[in-house]
């Protein structure tokens, strides 16, 4: 009986093959989607999963991106071809947020949903702390679509309400603690923590602009730039 040997050079192609569109780290396991055909794979199995446009979930959609321009913390354009993307989930309880919000004459005021792995990894490089930017190692929920960067605007005009401090704001006035703020300003910020709050999200405790859903791992991370989503 002849027998055959499996060539090493063989296996390490099948397993480039198998995972093209994908890569892992194999100190912590990060798994990472980078093309839409490899989406579309994950997606027959986890349909639950994929993003969807914003804006086909909350109006009205009141909203300015300061990573598409070059004012912001990094100095550099970190998106080009920009829309607004969540799961599902996320946005099912972001229209319930927008909701209850108009009874108040408020809107959410957004600043940043899914974000591509790639621009998680230019913002560590710049300000490579934790309480400020996710760390690449552990991938961020903006990279999953269930982390939003949101405020408050007078539903009426889209006007932002006043807030502790600007976007990307990383010092203590960002701080949910912090208190030596005006009234106006600690009861805006008390609205917007207490409706996301109460619809699932999780505050993170060094921006007052920044809600996540629990558990943000039942997501994969996804590095697809905008323009590709766009052509689901």
């Amino acid at each position: 009986m002849q027998t055959y040997r499996f060539s090493t050079k063989i296996l390490l192609l099948l397993v480039t093959l198998t995972f093209e569109g994908f890569s892992q780290k194999t100190d912590n396991q990060l798994f990472i989607i980078k093309n839409i055909r490899n989406y579309k794979k994950w997606l027959q199995n986890k349909p639950d999963s994929g993003l969807l446009p914003l804006n086909t979930m909350v109006s009205p959609l009141f909203a300015e991106v300061p990573y598409a321009t070059k004012n912001n913390f990094t100095g550099q354009v970190l998106y080009h071809n920009h829309s607004f993307w969540v799961t599902r989930e996320a946005g099912e309880k972001l229209k319930l947020i927008q909701d209850s919000l108009k009874s108040l004459n408020l809107s959410l005021y957004f600043f940043d949903t899914y974000r591509p792995y790639v621009s998680t990894e230019k913002m560590w490089r710049i300000v490579p702390d934790e309480r400020y930017a996710a760390n690449p190692a552990n991938g961020s929920g903006h990279n999953r679509g269930v982390s939003v960067d949101v405020s408050l605007a007078n539903l009426e005009n889209g006007k932002p309400v006043p807030m502790p401090t600007v976007f990307d704001n990383f010092t203590d006035s960002a701080h949910h603690d912090f208190s030596n703020l005006s009234n106006e300003v600690l009861k805006n910020r008390a609205i917007l923590k207490g409706v996301m709050e109460f619809y699932g999200f999780k505050a993170l405790s060094t921006e007052w602009w920044h809600y996540s859903l629990p558990d943000p791992k039942r997501y994969p991370l996804l590095n697809i730039p905008f323009k590709k989503l766009r052509k689901l």
